[in-house]
Formats: C-alpha cells, structure tokens, sequence
C-alpha cells in the first residue's frame, strides 16, 4: 500500500514567527486517522522567521531528526551542546530519560526545516545529540543514511548518527529502487521537487506512506530531493 498525503490538505498552524504543517497529529490539529506511521509520530514541516524559535522546552523518550532545508537552526541543549546545522544537513536528537533543549533560527533569512520524531523501542536511557554533514553529491541518485539506530561502523567520519532516516538527490528521469521489510513502516517526504513513487506522482513536501511493500521504485519527474524513514 502507498497512500499519497496531499501538503495542502495536511493539518497546521500559523504562529506569527512560525507556520507549520504537520503530517501527523499534533498540538491543536488532531485527526484520530493520523496519529503517526509505525513509529513515526510527528512529521512537522517548518517555517521559522529569522530571529526567532523556540526557547527551551523538555523531552522525553523520543527520537528528534531535524533536516534542514533552507537557511539554518542553532541548537543549545542542557547537556551543554551547542550547534549549528545548516541547508542539507541532518541534526539528531535522543531524548531519553530527558533533556531540555532550545533551537533558534539566527540568520537573516527564513529557516525551513523537517522535524521527524521517532517512539524508540526502549524508554528512558542517556540522552545525547549530535550533527552531520551530508553533502547532496554523495547521495545523488541513490539514498544514504542519514541517520540510523542500527548498528554500523561507529567508528569512521561516515558513521551514522543513532537513529534512521535516508535521503537522496533524484535527477527528472533517474529511478531508485528500494527493497524494505514489508511488515515495516516507510514513510517519504520530498523537500523539493516532484517523485513518482510506485505509480503515484508526490510533489514538494506531499507525503507518500508506505507499508505492506517489498519493493519500489522512486523515479525523477523533476530534479528533487528526498527525505524517507522507515520504522518498524
């Protein structure tokens, strides 16, 4: 099953300094029929004025990916990390047993960026975060780890981050073909162009959901670039 979720008729705010849609279920938008995708709870697609965020708030046994997609998000945590993450790169966090963190759009331009939160199998644990570059060439016309809870080399500068996620840039006309577990959940998201994926035609920023599916293709109708998790 692929089910294509229109971005324009997904659920959302408009908070001044942020507007936001939000693929799932979340804050004042509730749809008993979206309340996440396997593990997947929060896919939420963010505009962030410049010289704005949000000011430190708690987590707790959650999964925190932040792709940025255009400008940049600074990142200031009760661990003492502090970070910036710019256009393209990936930013994880693992709450854990619980963390305060803050995360602030300090550039002169708007900031847009996914923020994917994960269930993880196991509550409570040390919290930790962490940051990675991931330069759109390596990942051209085939999708790499972004992000990933398996275990991998830990010990290279290619190492994955915790926990999983993949992206890819798609040339118009190029096809990628991914083989999952059926029995888990998929979940894909183009940042910017336009994917048919497996029959469907998804635009910037649609969702396609995917389960009960081995095999599929992600084909190019316009040069894009994808972003996909997959959880049990």
């Amino acid at each position: 099953m692929i089910e294509r979720r229109n971005f324009e008729e997904l659920g959302g705010a408009d908070h001044g300094w942020l507007k936001a849609k939000h693929h799932f279920s979340f804050a004042r938008y509730y749809d008993p029929l979206r309340m996440g995708w396997g593990a997947l709870r929060v896919w939420n697609d963010d505009e962030i004025a410049a010289g704005s965020g949000f000011p430190p708030h708690p987590h707790a046994d959650m999964e925190i990916i932040t792709y940025v997609r255009e400008g940049a998000i600074t990142h200031k945590d009760s661990m003492g990390n502090t970070g910036r993450t710019e256009a393209g790169d990936v930013q994880v966090m693992s709450a854990g047993s619980g963390v305060r963190h803050s995360e602030f759009n300090l550039e002169d331009e708007t900031t847009r960026l996914f923020q994917i939160w994960i269930e993880p199998s196991e509550s409570g644990g040390k919290p930790s975060w962490g940051a990675k570059q991931f330069p759109k060439a390596d990942r051209s016309g085939r999708f790499v780890t972004l992000a990933s809870g398996f275990e991998e080399d830990a010990t290279g500068d290619n190492a994955p981050l915790h926990i999983r996620a993949m992206g890819a840039t798609i040339k118009a006309g190029e096809r990628v073909t991914l083989t999952i577990d059926p029995a888990r959940h998929a979940y894909l998201v183009p940042a910017t162009g336009v994917v048919d994926v497996g029959g469907l035609r998804i635009e910037a920023r649609d969702g396609a959901a995917i389960t009960d599916v081995a095999t599929f293709d992600v084909v190019g109708i316009e040069d894009a670039e994808v972003v996909l998790v997959e959880t049990a």
